[in-house]
């Protein structure tokens, strides 16, 4: 079925407004997942996603006006790198139709899988929709530690 969602390119003026629905998902993110210091921590790496940002494909899940609602970030173009929405706009399918978006992409472009590293709330997305677990990993950002996953999908080439 077609996402309701309209999907279009990050554009580059959207680069401070991503970081900031970035950092309100991080630090509104579900307490029994995700310490206050774990949050804290997530929430400060905001300023270094610039780069990232310019460097890779971004696509944006936007609202009735326009505005950016969610948005996801191939980088390199193997590697979901970002996935977040605004608190407001959660559990409404943007996410979904985000990860749909970035899997036609890279199947457009011949990529025969995507890999990601997820956190603790973006992982149930995933495997819904028929990503795998390769593995569990702890990681150290600011000096808090944290658990994700890493995860792959195997894509089907799309022929145009």
């Amino acid at each position: 079925k077609p996402s309701m969602h309209r999907i279009r390119e990050l554009r580059r003026e959207e680069h401070t407004e991503a970081i900031r629905i970035y950092q309100q998902a991080v630090l509104s993110c579900d307490q029994k997942l995700y310490t206050q210091a774990q949050r804290e921590a997530w929430a400060a790496q905001g300023p270094s996603l610039h780069a990232a940002l310019a460097r890779g494909q971004g696509l944006a899940s936007e609202g009735l006006n326009g505005e950016l609602l969610a948005f996801a970030l191939r980088d390199p173009n193997t590697r979901l790198s970002l996935l977040y929405c605004h608190p407001q706009a959660q559990r409404q399918g943007h996410g979904r139709a985000l990860v749909e978006a970035a899997e036609t992409a890279a199947a457009q472009e011949k990529l025969s899988e995507l890999q990601t590293e997820a956190s603790l709330i973006s992982t149930p997305l995933l495997l819904s929709l028929g990503w795998r677990i390769r593995w569990r990993e702890m990681v150290l950002i600011r000096g808090v530690p944290f658990e994700r996953f890493n995860l792959s999908k195997a894509l089907k080439p799309i022929l145009n």
